[in-house]
This record gives structure tokens, C-alpha cells and sequence, in this order.
């Protein structure tokens, strides 16, 4: 790959408010996204996320703020594939093209030759599939696509949308790897997704939008810790006798599932110590580390505008009712039937 423009490699949102009609989707959208790192874009249904993305890249105008790239406006740039790559919607393009000419249609209007769209095609992984019409692509190759037609121009800022949707697992591991690659060559990685568990394993960075605003900007490691609580995990099978002993230690014990408490204020080492002391066996203690999307709920709790309805319980394994016996011997199979 080639070596990067000298264009400060940042995405700069200050103060975004934007009205469609009577709705608010933005309201004072305002955070930064930093060069060498990747940093990920969530929140809600209707958070702004979508429309964040439009305004940075001139598709929709802000009524208020500023969407700078490189401390430019989009508009303003005059290459911009060479210093903005983007994806948004994997579906914008020209079916009946192949593969290739697409990229080469995109190059060509960019000032970029052959060479170029070979080197992002090995990138992407499509050289088996180069030749075919896009619109026949599946929904993660078009993601492949079009992660290769933002590469074209090799830019230091890459702006993707969901980029993990329609990607089978070997993609999703392959996408994963290969943002973080990008980032430790000095690029800023912009990527919204509501697939928290691949965030935790690829983001560096975290913007948590709600209601058209920013409600938390953390590195994840921070929202993990700070969602973890300095909670410890404990599974014992005498759940009365450790219960008994821990409060009388200062904890906050809670049974959280069966075999296992939840405690807090109290660290892992003074649990077992006081355990060891009261004589209650125990198998394991732990200190609870919180995941990406449970650190998102607890953050989001109060920004969904969409909220379904709780569906019906399950229903416990002894509750469901046994297979019923055949009344008989099976039906005799006709012949040629498939057995």
C-alpha cells in the first residue's frame, strides 16, 4: 500500500443540529475521531448515527455546526477519494457492471489507474469474483466491494457504515483484522455498527450517540472497566453459608444464577479470604469483567425511542410436555420413496 497523504488524518464534529420536518436528529452532535486508532460509532435506532455520517460527508447539510475532515469541509476537498474513503451503503451500484469496472469507473473519475483497483481487489479478497456482475454478489461480497472502493485512493480518513453486516463468520474475522491493520498505519477508522461484540474485539474508541447527541466518548477498555463495577463472581454450593459470610465482610451479595453470586465491595482477595476463614467451600471467584454491550445497555437505557413490547417467556424445560409414543408401527414406505 501505498504511503499516506500529508492531510491530517481526523473527523472533526462540532455542535450538529439537524431537523427533518418536526423530528430532531441532531442536537448538538459533537466528538472527534483520532488518526492510528479505530474508532466505533453506536447508539440506538433513530440516534443520529445515519445522519451524522451524511452531513460529514456533505449528502445532507447541517442547520447548525460543522463536519470537518482534515479541517476541511467534504465539500471543499478536491480529491476526495484520496483523502476520504467511505462506505455507506453497499447496494449503491450499478448491477449490471462487474466488479471490476465498477472500481474502474470509480478510479478513473479520481485520476487513478488499473494498478490501483488490482491492489485494492487483492485487498478485499475478490479476485475469484472480480469479473462477475456486482448485482449478483451476496450482501457481505458488496461489502467487500465496496470497503475496496473506498481504499482506491488510499486515504488517511475511512468513514463505514455497519460494515459487518451480511459478513459470514471467516469475513467477520477478516473485517476485524484488517480495520485494525488500517489503523496502525495512521489511519482514522470511523465505523458505526450495532454489533457490539465485534466493536469490543476492533474498536479502540467508543462514541455512544442518543437522541441526535453524544452520551458517552471513552476508549472501550475504560467503558468495560467502568461498566464492571468491581463486581467478583463467586460459585459455591453452599449459596447460605457464603451469603452469610460475606455480608458479615461488608459485601453486597446478590444470587445472580444458580451455584453463583454477584459481589460487590468487596475485592476477590477478601472474598476468599472471607470464605476461607468461615469454612465455606467454593470453587471459583472471580472478578466480573463486563462486556462491550452490557456497558451500551446500562448507557442507552434512556435514549431508545423504539422500545418493543417484552415477548412471551419461555417455557421451563419441565413444563414442556414429553414426546408423545407412536400409537403404532410406522407406515410402510412406498417404494423409491427417499428414506
Amino acid at each position: 500500500m501505498s504511503s499516506l497523504p500529508s492531510m491530517e488524518a481526523t473527523i472533526d464534529v462540532s455542535g450538529l443540529r439537524k431537523r427533518f420536518g418536526p423530528t430532531l436528529a441532531l442536537d448538538g452532535m459533537t466528538f472527534s475521531v483520532r488518526p492510528g486508532q479505530v474508532t466505533g460509532f453506536v447508539g440506538p435506532n433513530g440516534a443520529g448515527k445515519s445522519t451524522t455520517m451524511r452531513v460529514i460527508l456533505g449528502l445532507d447539510a447541517a442547520d447548525e455546526g460543522t463536519a470537518l475532515i482534515g479541517g476541511q469541509p467534504y465539500r471543499t476537498l478536491r480529491h476526495p477519494l484520496s483523502q476520504v474513503g467511505a462506505l455507506l451503503d453497499a447496494a449503491a451500484l450499478q448491477p449490471s457492471r462487474s466488479a471490476r469496472n465498477h472500481l474502474l469507473w470509480l478510479a478513473h473519475s479520481q485520476g487513478l489507474g488499473c494498478p490501483r483497483v488490482d491492489e485494492v481487489v487483492a485487498q478485499a479478497g475478490l479476485e475469484s469474483a472480480i469479473r462477475r456482475r456486482a448485482g449478483g454478489f451476496s450482501l457481505g461480497m458488496r461489502q467487500r466491494l465496496g470497503l475496496a472502493a473506498a481504499l482506491l485512493g488510499d486515504p488517511p480518513v475511512l468513514i463505514l457504515d455497519e460494515p459487518f453486516n451480511g459478513m459470514d463468520p471467516e469475513g467477520i474475522v477478516w473485517m476485524r483484522g484488517f480495520l485494525r491493520g488500517l489503523a496502525a498505519e495512521g489511519r482514522a477508522v470511523f465505523v458505526s455498527s450495532h454489533l457490539m461484540s465485534e466493536l469490543q474485539d476492533t474498536a479502540d474508541h467508543l462514541v455512544v450517540a442518543g437522541r441526535g447527541r453524544v452520551i458517552a466518548d471513552a476508549a472501550v477498555r475504560d467503558m468495560i472497566s467502568a461498566a464492571s463495577d468491581d463486581r467478583v463472581e463467586l460459585r459455591t454450593a453452599a449459596l447460605p453459608e457464603a451469603m452469610t459470610a460475606l455480608a458479615r465482610a461488608g459485601a453486597e451479595v446478590a444470587a445472580t444464577a444458580p451455584g453463583v453470586l454477584t459481589i460487590k465491595n468487596l475485592s476477590a482477595e477478601r472474598t476468599v479470604a472471607a470464605l476461607t476463614a468461615n469454612r465455606v467451600p467454593f470453587t471459583e471467584v472471580s472478578a466480573h469483567r463486563a462486556t462491550l454491550e452490557e456497558a451500551y445497555m446500562e448507557l442507552t437505557r434512556d435514549a431508545v425511542e423504539y422500545r418493543a413490547a417484552p415477548g412471551p417467556a419461555a417455557p421451563a424445560d419441565s413444563a414442556r410436555p414429553a414426546p408423545s409414543a407412536p400409537a403404532g408401527p410406522p407406515p410402510a414406505t412406498a417404494p423409491g420413496a427417499a428414506q
